[in-house]
């Protein structure tokens, strides 16, 4: 059975595709800049605040060793935000942008409306 080529153009255009983009583009940038932030910021206190570094907090370890276990700990919390976002938010947007390509391409070629009702589990498939 031959594969039906799909029209990507098409659903670039759609505008649940549309709206999905925009979000998750923004979503991530946001995200990216506060990694960024964080990333460039260690050298920068490092570079121009040494003494403020060296600071003793707990023992031995200093200001610096803290800053370096919180961008750490805020690296692994970026990531299971974006998880628990992406499963709520983004999956469902991304099937409702399928079910529609899906159902626009089902009309196309049969022509019947009542045809092409898929359920999120049959675009899965």
């Amino acid at each position: 059975m031959a594969e039906k080529k799909k029209d990507w153009a098409e659903l670039a255009k759609g505008p649940k595709f549309i709206e999905l983009h925009s979000k998750k583009k923004s979503f991530l940038l946001t995200l990216w800049c506060l990694g960024s932030v964080m990333f460039f910021l260690l050298p920068i206190c490092a570079g121009y605040a040494p003494e403020f570094m060296r600071t003793k907090v707990l023992g031995r370890l200093n200001v610096c060793y803290f800053f370096c276990l919180f961008e750490f700990a805020m690296i692994w919390g970026i990531a299971f935000y974006y998880t628990h976002k992406s499963n709520t938010y983004f999956d469902p947007l991304i099937k409702e942008v399928l079910i529609e390509f899906t159902e626009g391409a089902q009309t196309k070629a049969t022509g019947n409306v009542a045809l092409s009702k898929l359920t999120p589990r049959e675009v899965q498939s």
